[in-house]
């Protein structure tokens, strides 16, 4: 089994796990290009993870990039950033800045 993964990505995971439900089971190289026209910007740091694992795999293990299917991919919460927003009356609120953890494994017909 090839792994990448990506930590600490700004953007939420339940964003990110809307675009993983999608290419989870698809071929590698079929879930580049439909990454490649998904609008999200989630789609943009999956796809990028997802060319990391394929070339994990053609360099580490001298698989073929054709027979590369993804077997498992998930995202884990990361750490939130913590910021405040200015309101009336010398108030603050708080904003979370959510962060991931994306793991793509790839594993060969």
């Amino acid at each position: 089994m090839i792994k990448a993964r990506t930590n600490y990505t700004k953007s939420a995971p339940r964003k990110i796990a809307r675009v993983l439900d999608v290419v989870r089971g698809k071929k590698a190289q079929d879930a580049v290009v439909m990454l490649k026209f998904m609008p999200q910007k989630a789609a943009r740091i999956v796809e990028k993870v997802v060319r990391s694992a394929i070339a994990n795999a053609k360099n580490n293990q001298k698989l073929s990039e054709a027979d590369l299917f993804i077997k498992e991919c998930y995202v884990n919460k990361g750490t939130d950033l913590k910021r405040i927003q200015p309101r009336a009356r010398g108030r603050a609120f708080a904003i979370l800045k959510r962060t991931s953890h994306v793991t793509i494994c790839l594993e060969a017909k």
